[in-house]
């Protein structure tokens, strides 16, 4: 698993580990995930990558390095780890001649960008509104390319959260705004409404996906269901009983600003079956209540 310190591959190793596989992990820095073998290697050292490859020669891989923040500010960078990075790990897999029974590559439901038919199918022309989005879909294309050659699954996941997200994601930032019992906050557009998944579903259905035969397709993972910033807000004072004062900045305002974005999950149920999925306000407060704990429980090591 390539990523796998990060916040979806630490919740996966998890998963995985359960269910009885093996895990080795790459990463670019020192991470000490409990329940991996880890190895240190940059996705664009393709020879690194061949060498640790050939050591493992793994059953499955899933590539989830890259950059996931749709609006970091180094374009050089996106491009390198998403795409460059990506083809450094399929040509790696080619030359370590190791033979994977699946190829799981993590896209982005990012490169849909602004679609008149919603919910959204896999069949619906992309039209990417940023660079991270056309990275994404730059690394599809070049990922067909390898279709004849490697078992390849490309998922475009939709948005999702969970405990252990960064701030610089919008449910964590609101839920710790909740937290410190914050009198303001400052947030773009509220009617954007985004298709919100738990991490934790996320991960179950990604294990699914490693376990079925298909391959040389390309599938949503979406729950169906969208949610706007305004519905978290008014969820999030239902669970806290805080009332909290929203201030639209207008630079958090996105130009060509997606407005909605909700998957079509038919196909990825024909792949895997059903998955019971928790509903976006049980996962805002189980954000809630560990972020809680947490911070009572450095307030009582401060106080010590």
């Amino acid at each position: 698993m390539t990523g796998f310190g990060g916040f979806t591959g630490r919740y996966l190793v998890d998963e995985l580990g359960a269910n009885g596989y093996e895990v080795f992990g790459l990463e670019n820095r020192q991470t000490c995930i409990n329940g991996a073998v880890e190895y240190l290697c940059d996705i664009n050292d393709q020879m690194r990558l061949t060498e640790i490859l050939a050591k493992v020669k793994p059953d499955v891989i899933i590539h989830l390095a890259g950059i996931s923040f749709a609006v970091h500010d180094n374009t050089r960078e996106i491009y390198q780890a998403n795409l460059l990075g990506t083809l450094s790990l399929l040509k790696a897999i080619e030359d370590s001649k190791c033979c994977p029974y699946k190829v799981i590559l993590a896209s982005s439901a990012h490169v849909y960008g602004n679609q008149a038919q919603s919910p959204i199918l896999e069949s619906c022309i992309p039209a990417p509104v940023s660079d991270y989005a056309v990275s994404k879909l730059a690394m599809e294309h070049m990922a067909r390319l390898w279709f004849d050659r490697l078992p390849i699954l490309v998922t475009r996941p939709f948005n999702y959260t969970g405990v252990g997200q960064t701030a610089m994601f919008l449910p964590p930032k609101i839920v710790n705004h909740f937290v410190r019992r914050a009198p303001e906050i400052e947030l773009g557009n509220l009617d954007v409404a985004r298709d919100w998944s738990d991490v934790r579903d996320v991960t179950l259905i990604y294990r699914r996906l490693l376990e079925c035969p298909a391959h040389g397709v390309v599938v949503n993972i979406c729950s169906g269901i969208s949610y706007s910033l305004q519905y978290v807000l008014e969820t999030m004072i239902k669970i806290t009983g805080h009332q909290i004062k929203v201030r639209v900045n207008p630079e958090f305002v996105r130009l060509n600003e997606v407005k909605e974005l909700r998957g079509e999950n038919s196909l990825l149920q024909s792949l895997i079956g059903n998955i019971p999925r928790r509903p976006l306000q049980e996962t805002l407060a189980w954000m809630y209540e560990s972020e809680l704990s947490l911070t009572g429980a450095i307030a009582g090591e401060a106080k010590q």
